[in-house]
């Protein structure tokens, strides 16, 4: 199996990308980023999604994003809730985390340029949420030019690298259907930017508004609980 570098969250996502890695015969190697976030929910759902995907390695990295702040999942400020959803796709909204996508894949492509891996998947979605510049097929696509440009072993041509994106054009309702026939164990993620102290989702945020209207239109339940109303 040819390794592959997976950035794992802990998030639906995330996870659903892992499993397609899985399916297309990649050995995971999940990295997951500790950078500051306002909870640590996500980190421990992205060890057991790691676990029960029978990830090859599971590396946790810590960096200090919220030393910049900026956003309202890294710094004191708001999350918003009960947006409709006109409101959510208008504008790059404040959960977004500056940088984020691209730190993450630099981290990712350092890791895979160690351990001989040229293939890297990230679980980002274009369609449902296009509020993220970080998001786009053009900066995948810019990304994976750099990674080719700046690593020893794409000078050399040791390694071509590739960036997947498999999930870049689903509908939340297309991605959900996929992990489900690929075996994920949606319990075990963590959606929500906002959870109460013991981890249960708020059911109100962004996050929690889209993957609720997966599940829905999807037409299978969502097995995490909600806070409530």
């Amino acid at each position: 199996m040819k390794p592959a570098v997976v950035l794992l969250s802990g998030g639906l996502d995330s996870a659903t990308t892992a499993a397609v890695a899985r399916a297309e015969g990649f050995a995971i190697h999940a990295l997951s980023v500790d950078y500051g976030q306002r909870h640590r929910f996500e980190l421990e759902s992205a060890a057991r999604v790691a676990v029960a995907l029978g990830a090859a390695e599971h590396r946790v990295v810590a960096i200090d994003l919220a030393g910049f702040g900026g956003s309202a999942l890294t710094a004191d400020i708001d999350v918003p809730k009960d947006r409709p959803a006109d409101e959510m796709s208008a504008g790059i909204p404040i959960t977004y985390v500056p940088a984020r996508n691209t730190v993450m894949l630099s981290l990712a492509l350092g890791y895979a340029e160690v351990i001989g891996a040229a293939d890297i998947f990230i679980g980002v979605n274009a369609v449902d949420y296009s509020g993220y510049p970080d998001c786009r097929p053009e900066f995948i696509a810019a990304f994976e030019r750099v990674a080719n440009l700046a690593t020893k072993a794409g000078v050399e041509g040791t390694l071509k690298f590739h960036i997947h994106t498999p999930l870049i054009q689903l509908t939340k309702a297309e991605i959900i259907r996929r992990g489900v026939q690929l075996g994920v164990d949606y319990a075990l993620t963590h959606t929500c930017y906002s959870p109460d102290a013991k981890g249960v989702s708020c059911g109100r945020c962004d996050a929690c508004q889209l993957r609720i209207k997966g599940f829905a239109e999807a037409g299978l339940t969502d097995p995490i609980t909600y806070q409530a109303s």
